[in-house]
């Protein structure tokens, strides 16, 4: 999943963009109102967090010409400006949470989640593929019982490809939901994590194929009759 930060701190973004990744989300960070249009209006992002105290033009006008324009990605504001009366102005001006500064790291990630969930559609805490299973709270997977052990990297290809399962995903979307704006499309990269996790889910004796390259399309998660490549 990919996150716009949009923060003006740098010491502060700099220490929740750690604390994102860390988690296996993809972070770009805007330092301003004007660059945080800029990237939301070219990249598909699943969730912004957003400062309202910022140069230039605030959060609040930010969020609300992101709405004007049509972008309906979930907004969670981040101030110190805490005042009921805050909240609400927040709101209405089309923020789908709000949180006041100073927070715990734990409950962001909380709500993080719980924007994420919301989404387009409820998203499930326990992913489920054949007999891989992903629990997103803890971010632990399984095979067959056995426990798969992933990068942060890897794993938030994989819950990707599990939430979309039985889809061909091409590289271009994976990029753009687990990668941050420094990937280089011309790279290896995605083909290099395929094979690692394919290689980790295949280890012993695993049962079916769930991994599979569709050719010159993309990738597939789930159980195939006539798997691919």
């Amino acid at each position: 999943m990919r996150i716009l930060l949009v923060e003006d701190e740098e010491d502060a973004a700099r220490i929740l963009a750690k604390g994102l990744r860390e988690r296996a989300y993809a972070v770009d960070i805007a330092n301003d109102g004007e660059s945080a249009i800029a990237k939301a209006a070219v990249s598909d992002y699943d969730l912004i967090l957003l400062d309202i105290l910022l140069p230039g033009r605030s959060g609040l006008e930010v969020c609300a010409e992101l709405r004007a324009s049509g972008i309906s990605v979930p907004i969670l504001m981040l101030t110190a400006l805490d005042h009921v009366s805050d909240r609400i102005s927040g709101l209405d001006h089309g923020a789908d949470d709000y949180l006041g500064k100073p927070f715990d790291l734990e409950e962001l990630l909380a709500r993080v989640r719980a924007l994420l969930r919301r989404g387009t559609h409820l998203e499930k805490d326990v992913i489920e593929a054949c007999d891989l299973r992903l629990d997103t709270r803890s971010r632990t997977v399984t095979r067959g019982g056995r426990r798969v052990d992933l990068t942060a990297k890897e794993y938030a290809l994989l819950e990707y490809l599990a939430r979309r399962q039985g889809e061909v995903v091409g590289r271009a979307d994976i990029s753009e939901h687990v990668w941050e704006e420094t990937y280089d499309p011309f790279s290896n990269l995605i083909e290099v994590y395929i094979q690692r996790l394919r290689r980790k889910l295949e280890e012993g004796d695993p049962g079916p194929r769930l991994l599979h390259t569709r050719r010159g399309q993309g990738y597939l998660l789930g159980y195939l009759e006539t798997p691919d490549v």
